[in-house]
């Protein structure tokens, strides 16, 4: 297998695969590129990472994975939600050691040179205290990092509550990463591509599409509608194969799952089907919380204040973004029977901007390529 670097392999996905050309990927790749050479070379200080940005479908997670594909370092590729999954399970698991974020940035040095992560978003703020310290320590150790984001390191957890204690992350992003941003002006997920359904529309009194298209899916095979053993749980599903699942969205997204559990769905399945998926969007409402439940040890002062407004579908709207997450990054289908249109599932509410990314996402979905199906 030929071996291509960053600059090399876009090059060849313009002049032989029928990629349009974009100044703003050309200068990605050669920012990509310059951190290649220089892990190649292996000596010295170790090289700035690069920090892709910009809005979705503009080709950073292409750029990073045909980077990360071709390094001949040790290296991790993961969606960034797993691998903060993997922190807070460490942590836990290193609870009594004497600083434990110092412990898992040597694990980290040790077992890779480089760290790609696609996706880096940041709206939780346990994610958000622990990753100024725990960035500085990675880069300290000589951890490279490569990570797209839709959000620029300035305007990372922009709305968050104590944002103050999320600025050493920021401040370690610019000083240790190369930022690029890449916005060429068009969602390149939309073209080349011949059309593929897999978003069907069912309005009140309409007959619903989905138990042919589980039939078409299943292809004959054996199925069943037993509940789905998953972890401690037992989900409930419409029917179910080998290959395929059916869900409701109530059952699969408004139910207690965890990113975990979409992992081991994509882990079992090939195909996923949800049906009965309402509008996700909704009039916003007021919410409070008592200051301190978040702070851990450190002392705070008392009394009530004000979060983002919620919607009603906001946890399953969540939960829904990082099934789509996993699949998209699976490559595995996900077939939405729908009350409303793609473009008018989710119109307002507290998570219209990490939409953006899922909804640009359900569009490649709908192209034959996705999946190589």
């Amino acid at each position: 297998m030929d071996v291509l670097s960053p600059l090399a392999a876009y090059r060849q996905a313009v002049e032989q695969q029928g990629f349009e050309s974009d100044a703003a990927q050309w200068r990605a790749a050669q920012a990509l590129d310059d951190c290649y050479q220089a892990l190649r070379r292996q000596g010295g200080q170790p090289p700035s990472g690069v920090y892709l940005w910009g809005p979705v479908g503009r080709g950073k997670t292409w750029l990073m994975d045909r980077f990360h594909h071709n390094l001949r370092v040790p290296a991790r590729r993961q969606h960034f939600h797993h691998f903060m999954s993997w922190v807070h399970r460490r942590l836990f698991q290193l609870t009594g050691t004497a600083d434990p974020l110092q412990a898992l940035a040597r694990e980290l040095a040790d077992e890779v040179r480089v760290l790609c992560f696609d996706e880096l978003f940041v709206s939780d703020i346990g994610d958000a205290m622990i990753l100024g310290r725990l960035l500085r320590a990675m880069f300290e150790q000589g951890v490279v990092l490569v990570a797209t984001s839709n959000q620029p390191p300035s305007q990372l957890y922009a709305e968050g509550f104590n944002r103050e204690r999320f600025q050493p992350a920021i401040t370690a992003i610019e000083r240790h990463m190369r930022v690029v941003a890449i916005d060429g002006g068009q969602d390149h997920r939309l073209h080349p591509g011949v059309a593929r359904q897999r978003y069907w529309v069912t309005g009140p009194g309409q007959a619903s599409t989905a138990t042919a298209l589980f039939e078409r899916l299943a292809a004959g095979k054996p199925t069943s509608g037993a509940a789905l053993a998953l972890g401690q749980r037992a989900l409930a599903v419409v029917r179910q194969s080998a290959e395929v699942l059916w869900c409701r969205y109530a059952e699969l997204c408004e139910q207690p799952l965890s990113a975990l559990d979409f992992i081991a769905l994509c882990d079992r399945f090939s195909a996923i089907l949800i049906s009965e998926v309402p509008c996700l969007g909704g009039r916003q409402r007021p919410a409070k919380i008592a200051r301190g439940t978040e702070d851990g040890v450190e002392r705070v002062a008392a009394g009530d204040r004000q979060l983002p407004a919620l919607a009603p579908h906001d946890d399953g709207v969540r939960r829904f973004i990082a099934l789509v997450d996993e699949c998209y990054d699976r490559r595995v289908p996900l077939y939405l029977e729908a009350q409303v249109p793609l473009d008018e599932l989710y119109t307002e509410g507290y998570l219209a901007f990490p939409f953006r990314r899922t909804l640009s996402r359900l569009r490649e979905m709908q192209l034959q390529r996705f999946a190589g199906a």
